[in-house]
């Protein structure tokens, strides 16, 4: 089992690396979730997860779905760009069945492209 475990840097540890995704970050949105991402330094994608108890206030709930984001992550990570991430559930997640959640945070991860630096010219980020 222990090879499917995300590794150490391809986690967001640090408190304020989710206070910078909180203020300056792009933002995606689905039905279930709704994703921050901010470009980063680590050169390789790194997930940080966020579910709240207004989520559901049953911890297997919230365990569920943090499972499955995992997952979808784990499964998206090559194809991401260097980026950080921030997984917010809402609170209709958690009726669906997981093939859904699946799903929606794919489609999600596939949208996300790097930010622009802040200082670069041009529209186009390199």
């Amino acid at each position: 089992m222990r090879a499917a475990a995300l590794p150490r840097d391809a986690r967001l540890r640090r408190a304020a690396d989710f206070a910078a995704l909180r203020t300056v970050s792009g933002r995606l949105g689905g039905r279930c979730f709704l994703l921050r991402f901010g470009n980063n330094d680590a050169g390789t994608a790194r997930l940080g997860l966020a579910i709240s108890k207004r989520c559901s206030k049953r911890a297997v709930d919230r365990n569920r779905i943090k499972r499955l984001a995992r997952e979808a992550f784990r499964r998206a990570r090559p194809a991401l760009p260097p980026v950080d991430i921030l997984v917010m559930a809402r609170d209709s997640a958690v009726g669906e069945p997981g093939a859904v959640l699946l799903a929606e945070l794919d489609g999600l991860f596939r949208r996300i492209r790097p930010l622009k630096r802040e200082g670069a010219d041009g529209t186009i980020v390199r």
